[in-house]
């Protein structure tokens, strides 16, 4: 059973910077397409960053672009999104998600392509 745990959400003012984290473990396999979404309430669930952990694309959300980096250390099963100039809109829960052993293949972006969830860390940011 594949289990995805975020942390380091938390407030920050506008400007601000965070590092989100993501650790996997039961899944065994180097070679994923994993992704960070985010809910912010009354909003649909949005896609901002995947990589794909076999070559290390990575995709971004138009919205995020220039501002967040996703990365990972495959050493530690553990996912990153390095979230700079945070705005009030970034507002929202952030999940975690992995595709399993499936590349990424223009689905990057489509929660239901995705198979595990973690339960989200949430990050505020105030003006």
């Amino acid at each position: 059973q594949v289990q995805l745990v975020e942390s380091g959400g938390g407030s920050v003012q506008t400007g601000g910077s965070l590092r989100l984290s993501c650790v996997a473990s039961g899944y065994t396999g180097s070679r994923s397409c994993m992704g960070w979404f985010r809910q912010a309430p009354g909003k649909e669930r949005e896609g901002v960053a995947a990589i794909y952990t076999g070559g290390g694309s990575t995709y971004y959300a138009d919205s995020v672009k220039g501002r967040f980096t996703i990365s990972q250390d495959s050493a530690k099963n553990t996912l990153y999104l390095q979230m700079n100039s945070l705005k009030p809109d970034d507002t929202a829960m952030y999940y975690c998600a992995t595709r399993g052993p499936l590349f990424c293949s223009g689905h990057q972006f489509e929660g239901k392509s995705y198979i595990y969830w973690g339960q989200g860390t949430q990050v505020t940011v105030s003006s």
